[in-house]
C-alpha cells in the first residue's frame, strides 16, 4: 500500500501527463481549424474562378485597350431584306462616284440607280409618302406594295392599245430604247423600310415620264426628265 506522499506524486503526474494532453489536442484542433480554414478559402476561390464567378475590377488600361480592340468600322443591322446601311462618308463617297459615272455614262443603269439613291433625302421621300396617304390609290399602293415589272404591267396587252393611250406610248417607248421594266432594281441604300418603297415605286415610274416627253436615255434626257418630275 503507498504512501501519502507516494499517492500524491503519483497524482500529480497523471494530472500533469492529462495537461499535457489536453495542451497537444486543443494545439492540434487549432492548426487544423486554421488549416481547414486556409484550404477551404482556397477551394472556394477555385472553385469561384473555374465558374467565372470571380471578377476583378478593371484598370483604366484595361478599359482603354477594350475600346480599342472594337473595330474602326461596323456595319448596322440591315432594316429589311436587301438593305445595305451606309455610313456617311459611304454616302457621300457614292454620291461623288455615282455623278460622275452618270455624267460620263448615263446609259449604264447603275450610275443612276446609285445616284438616285445616294440623292433621296428623307424629307423628300417623306413628303413623297405624305402625298401618297392623302390619295385613297396611294394608300392602297402603300398597303399592298405592288411592283411594276414586264408581268404585271402585261406589256403584250400595253401593246395592242391604240397609239394615243398611255400604254402603247410607254411600250413604243422601251421598245425604241431597248428599255423593259424589269431592269428597275431593288432599292438597297435607304434606311426606312416604307420609305425605300417609295423610292422604290418613284424609280419604277421614271420610264413613264421617259415616255411621257419623248426622251432618250441620253445626258441631257435624264437631266430634262429630273426636271420634269419635280
Amino acid at each position: 500500500m503507498l504512501s501519502s506522499t507516494a499517492t500524491r506524486r503519483v497524482l500529480a503526474h497523471q494530472s500533469h501527463v492529462n495537461s499535457k494532453r489536453t495542451y497537444i489536442l486543443s494545439a492540434l484542433t487549432g492548426a487544423f481549424s486554421v488549416g481547414n480554414y486556409i484550404l477551404g478559402n482556397d477551394i472556394k476561390l477555385a472553385n469561384q474562378m473555374e465558374n467565372g464567378e470571380l471578377h476583378r475590377p478593371k484598370s483604366d488600361n484595361e478599359e482603354e485597350l477594350k475600346k480599342l480592340d472594337k473595330p474602326l468600322f461596323e456595319r448596322p443591322t440591315p432594316n429589311y431584306e436587301g438593305h445595305v446601311p451606309l455610313h456617311p462618308v459611304e454616302k457621300l463617297a457614292t454620291f461623288i462616284g455615282s455623278s460622275i459615272g452618270a455624267f460620263l455614262h448615263p446609259e449604264e443603269n447603275k450610275y443612276i440607280v446609285a445616284l438616285g439613291e445616294s440623292t433621296a433625302f428623307p424629307f423628300v421621300l417623306r413628303n413623297l409618302r405624305n402625298e401618297m396617304l392623302s390619295d385613297p390609290v396611294g394608300r392602297q399602293i402603300l398597303r399592298e406594295r405592288p411592283r411594276m415589272t414586264s408581268t404585271s404591267l402585261d406589256l403584250d396587252y400595253l401593246k395592242s392599245l391604240p397609239d394615243n393611250t398611255m400604254g402603247k406610248t410607254y411600250v413604243k417607248w422601251l421598245e425604241r430604247e431597248h428599255c423593259s421594266p424589269d431592269t428597275r432594281v431593288q432599292v438597297r441604300f435607304i434606311d426606312d423600310e416604307e420609305l425605300a418603297y417609295v423610292f422604290q415605286r418613284y424609280r419604277e415610274c421614271h420610264d413613264f415620264y421617259h415616255s411621257i416627253t419623248d426622251l432618250p436615255i441620253v445626258r441631257e434626257g435624264e437631266i430634262a426628265v429630273k426636271f420634269f418630275e419635280f
